[in-house]
This record gives structure tokens, C-alpha cells and sequence, in this order.
């Protein structure tokens, strides 16, 4: 160990005197690096320790204070907007939920009769060629017996003008119990379609619904933020300002979805 070291080890008033000669020399450093302090160092003084005081962070102002109310004003308003869309979301997939069971129930019924006409037409004696009246008689049956079904949802409403323009598949020739078992078959079949298309129209809905409730939950989650943030800053509003702030903040009716 050198001297030097050994000195400042043992003796600690020369560390400090040096160190202290060192935080003192800085400034001067500094100012001599630019040749404008050489004429002025006074005012070079003053500009760098004006410099140094602005570069402390500053805290929130009045005008943050404003914008911090006004954005949770804003943010409180889409909240409660979001809010009612997620309710009409919500009543939209009930209503498709329910649609769907109605749907279900209404195949099953459907698919329940299309037996009992298999059954029947299974068993049915077999039938002479029919006369003209009875030939009038079948196509009157097939267009009541189609009416009834567009009727009550098991046909659309094209099945009706298919029969009584003998097109699509309906033949006026057929006899009442095979009539009958053509129609049931139909209408099995689009009442299979309308459950399916309605447990589509239920998941699309149950979908939205949940998209719609995440973002209505994000929304109130902000608005707790913002709120918090607002009451944080009240101190610094000026005058007036967060009565007129309030008076601002009326909800507004969602549109119409």
C-alpha cells in the first residue's frame, strides 16, 4: 500500500477536503466549457441553476386537473351507455334462446306426426283409380291440409301457392292418406330447418352478448379509474369549473340497437 493510500485510510479530513474541492469544482467545469461564461460567469450561473430547477418534475396543473374531470365525465357517460347496450345484448340472446326451444319443440311435434303418417300409409288398403269427383275431393283436401300447415309455421307460406299450382312436389292425384304423409315429411323437414337456423341465431347472440358485457365491464373499470384520478386533482380546479363539469355529465339515452 503507497502512502497516498495509506494517508487516506488513516486520515479521513483530507478525503473530505478533496471531495468537497471536487463538488465545487463541477460547476465551474461546466461554465468553462462554453467561451460565453468567460465574459459573463454571473449570468451563466444563474441560467445553469435556473436550468436545473426546471428540470424538477413539476406536479399536475389546473388544466390537467380540467381535462381529468372532463375525461371522466366522458368516460362515465359511454360507461352507462355500454351498460344498456349489454342489456339489450343480453335480452336479445334470451329471446333467441327461447326461439330456439320453441323451434325444438316444434320439430319434434312435426317429427312425431311424419310417423304416425308412415304408420298409416303403411296400412292403408289400396284404391281404385279415382273418379273426377273424387279427383276434386283429393286436390281440395291437399290445398286445406297445406293452408292449415302454412297456418300454424310448419310450411312457408310458398308451400300454399306450390299447391295450388300443382308444382313442387304436390300432386293432387295422390290419395288423402298419402297426401298427407308427402306434407308431414315437408314439413319435418322445415321445421328441422328453422331449429337449426335458430340454434345459429342463438350462439351468434350469446356471443355478441358476451363481447358486449367485457366491454361494458372495461368501460366501468375505466370509469373507476378516471373518477379516482378526478378526485385525486379537485383541489387544483379553478372556480366554477366542476359545477359546470357536472351539469355536463347528463346521460344520454343509447341508440337504438
Amino acid at each position: 500500500m503507497n502512502v497516498v493510500a495509506e494517508m487516506l485510510l488513516t486520515e479521513p479530513t483530507p478525503l473530505v477536503i478533496w471531495g468537497t474541492l471536487l463538488v465545487l469544482t463541477v460547476p465551474a467545469v461546466l461554465l468553462l466549457g462554453n467561451p460565453e461564461v468567460l465574459r459573463e460567469p454571473g449570468r451563466a450561473l444563474r441560467e445553469l441553476f435556473a436550468a436545473l430547477r426546471r428540470q424538477k418534475p413539476a406536479g399536475p396543473s389546473p388544466d390537467e386537473a380540467v381535462e381529468a374531470v372532463r375525461f371522466a365525465a366522458e368516460v362515465r357517460v359511454a360507461s352507462a351507455r355500454a351498460d344498456a347496450a349489454a342489456g339489450q345484448w343480453r335480452q336479445r340472446w334470451e329471446d333467441a334462446d327461447a326461439q330456439q326451444a320453441a323451434d325444438w319443440q316444434a320439430w319434434l311435434d312435426a317429427d312425431a306426426r311424419l310417423r304416425d303418417s308412415r304408420a298409416a300409409a303403411a296400412f292403408r288398403t289400396l284404391w281404385s283409380v279415382p273418379t273426377c269427383a273424387e279427383y276434386a275431393s283429393r286436390e281440395r283436401f291437399l290445398h286445406r291440409t297445406v293452408a292449415a300447415a302454412v297456418e300454424r309455421g310448419d310450411l312457408p307460406a310458398v308451400a300454399l301457392a306450390d299447391a295450388l299450382a300443382g308444382r313442387g312436389g304436390w300432386d293432387a292425384r295422390l290419395h288423402p292418406v298419402e297426401q298427407e304423409l308427402v306434407i308431414n315429411r315437408a314439413a319435418a323437414d322445415y321445421r328441422r330447418r328453422r331449429y337449426e337456423m335458430s340454434a345459429q341465431a342463438e350462439q351468434d347472440a350469446w356471443r355478441d352478448a358476451g363481447a358486449a358485457d367485457r366491454a361494458a365491464r372495461g368501460l366501468r373499470r375505466t370509469a373507476g379509474e378516471a373518477a379516482a384520478r378526478a378526485a385525486e386533482l379537485h383541489h387544483l380546479l379553478p372556480a366554477g369549473v366542476f359545477a359546470g363539469s357536472r351539469r355536463s355529465t347528463r346521460l344520454v339515452p343509447a341508440p337504438a340497437m
